[in-house]
């Protein structure tokens, strides 16, 4: 269990993000399109799993777009942005800002996702949604960069992900 905050209140997660080395847990998320998508779908490619409580926040929204510009130009590489958010609500912010280069994949289903990554918030006001993360995949499926944002309230550390792919 990882120990976060939310306006420096404490919050706990189900769990821990997988370690750095280790092999990425698979999932099943739902696209857009209503489709389900697998990690599976991504293997030979570079995956950004950017995760989020909701895209309807200013934080949240700022990572969808910082990582649709910051991850565009790389080669052999997904940005997956993933919440809790319905399928339409995620298309419809990228579709009204014009964001091509990330795609949007939802756990509203279930928690498959949100259990074997360990980002479901137990406590505290946003019960239930997934906590501020990234993890970073190879082309082989291992992990090579998380990061647990401490303070939801905080955007991620866009840097040192963009350079776990190089």
């Amino acid at each position: 269990m990882a120990q976060i905050t939310f306006k420096g209140n404490g919050i706990n997660t189900a769990g821990n993000l997988p370690e750095i080395g280790a092999t990425a847990p698979d999932f099943k998320l739902t696209a857009s399109d209503l489709s389900e998508k697998s990690l599976s779908d991504y293997k030979g490619k570079n995956v950004v799993l950017n995760i989020f409580p909701s895209v309807d926040t200013g934080v949240c929204a700022q990572s969808v777009r910082t990582f649709n510009k910051e991850v565009s130009a790389i080669d052999n590489t997904v940005v997956l942005c993933i919440s809790k958010d319905l399928p339409f609500a995620l298309n419809r912010f990228c579709a009204a800002e014009g964001l091509s280069n990330v795609e949007t994949l939802s756990d509203f289903k279930s928690d498959d996702f949100t259990n074997a990554y360990g980002v479901k918030m137990t406590d505290g006001p946003l019960n239930g949604l997934m906590s501020r993360a990234v993890v970073v995949i190879n082309p082989e499926g291992k992990v090579v960069y998380n990061e647990q944002v401490p303070e939801i309230t905080q955007e991620p550390d866009y840097n040192h992900a963009i350079n776990a792919l190089k």
